[in-house]
């Protein structure tokens, strides 16, 4: 598999909720280690950041595409599991 965001000045991912369809995308920044305006920690095998907006811990696979979003609350939380590509 390709590695999603090769280390480029930036990339932005088109990523999908399979479940629902919604799309959305992100737009990481390799220099300034960011994804939008959040820090983010960069390896060769994961992007992860923290949205403190909707409070989600974000995390996205390199080698798949699979984007992992966990999302705290006093009732558990909850786990969301999308598509991301990079955008054509």
């Amino acid at each position: 598999m390709p590695s999603f965001g090769a280390q480029g000045t930036e990339s932005v991912f088109n990523c999908t909720n399979p479940a629902s369809g919604v799309g959305w995308q992100i737009k990481v920044n390799f220099q300034a280690r960011t994804v939008g305006t959040q820090p983010a920690r960069i390896t060769s095998t994961t992007i992860s950041w923290h949205d403190p907006a909707d409070g989600g811990n974000y995390s996205l696979d390199r080698s798949t595409g699979n984007l992992t979003v966990v999302i705290a609350s006093s009732t558990g939380g909850y786990f969301i599991h999308d598509r991301c590509r990079l955008r054509d």
